[in-house]
């Protein structure tokens, strides 16, 4: 038995009209019609006598009803309650973020704790090989990603932060110290690339195997997370491509960062479940995107 029929039910029994039926419930007098014989097809009985003047109860109709009442009030009641607290910002948020969490990642954090103190951020590293993952499990409720994101299940915030890309290498390697190489250079090192369930689009993002004129640029090993990329760059096992926060947040002694031009931005913004999204959500969606418009368009 269907809730609409029953909520359908109790208000016609209170109004003993279709029409004024349909307007309380955003109804056509034809679908409230509809619900009713069905409710009544299912109990198989008449619950309203209906005439072309009236509508009454049937005396099986008075009993159901008596019968439905504190039911229905609190079934009602719960899902009032259900509404009311999905459209509140409070609880705990879990946030996933790649790497290190950078400026646009805490920043984001302070404005939206800022905003809803009701509500804490749980930040969660996520590792580069599988972005996704945790979202799709639930054991994040979104998480800071590279966009565009190619996925139909997820939806995405707007940019917030567009940055170059600098190339780790070891302290050793030939390049170290330079002030920059241009991306075509890209195809005369071994990039370290990423294993597991990543896709194919944002493998080529962290790792692409051609320059932008089309060079084949050789791979070197694979790895899960940032951390073991620069351990393997320390070693000197290969060059790794990172986003320039990320690089300045990782900087040490064995490893030199290098800028890279010719490449496309590094774009960072927000991913979470379509199915899945809360107004808590989209309320730290907007607190990012707030603090990324108060601080400007980050570029580096």
């Amino acid at each position: 038995m269907e809730f609409r029929e029953l909520e359908c039910f109790v208000v016609l029994s209170e109004e003993l009209h279709f029409a004024r039926t349909a307007e309380r419930l955003y109804l056509s007098p034809g679908r409230v019609s509809q619900l009713m014989r069905s409710l009544e097809s299912r109990i198989g009985a008449r619950l309203f006598h209906r005439t072309s003047r009236r509508v009454r109860l049937t005396p099986l109709g008075e009993r159901f009803l008596s019968d439905l009442r504190p039911a229905y009030d609190g079934l009602a009641s719960a899902v009032g309650r259900a509404k009311a607290a999905a459209r509140e910002v409070t609880g705990v948020l879990r946030v996933g973020f790649l790497a290190s969490p950078t400026d646009v990642v805490t920043g984001s954090v302070r404005a939206f704790e800022s905003r809803h103190p009701g509500c804490e951020v749980e930040l969660v590293e996520i590792p580069l090989s599988d972005p996704f993952g945790r979202l799709r499990e639930g054991r994040i409720d979104l998480a800071f990603t590279l966009l565009p994101v190619d996925e139909p299940d997820l939806a995405t915030g707007e940019a917030l932060n567009r940055v170059s890309y600098e190339l780790g290498v070891s302290v050793r390697h030939p390049w170290a110290g330079r002030a920059g190489i241009d991306a075509e250079e890209l195809a005369g090192i071994r990039l370290i690339g990423l294993d597991g369930p990543a896709p194919r689009a944002w493998l080529e993002r962290i790792t692409p195997s051609l320059t932008p004129r089309g060079r084949m640029i050789p791979k070197a090993g694979t790895v899960s997370t940032g951390q073991e990329g620069l351990t393997q760059v320390a070693l000197g096992r290969g060059g790794m491509l990172f986003c320039a926060p990320t690089a300045a947040h990782h900087r040490r002694p064995d490893v030199s960062f290098v800028p890279v031009t010719g490449l496309p931005p590094s774009i960072l913004g927000l991913a979470w479940v379509k199915e899945a999204e809360t107004a808590v959500i989209r309320a730290f969606g907007a607190a990012a995107a707030g603090q990324a418009a108060v601080a400007g368009p980050m570029v580096a």
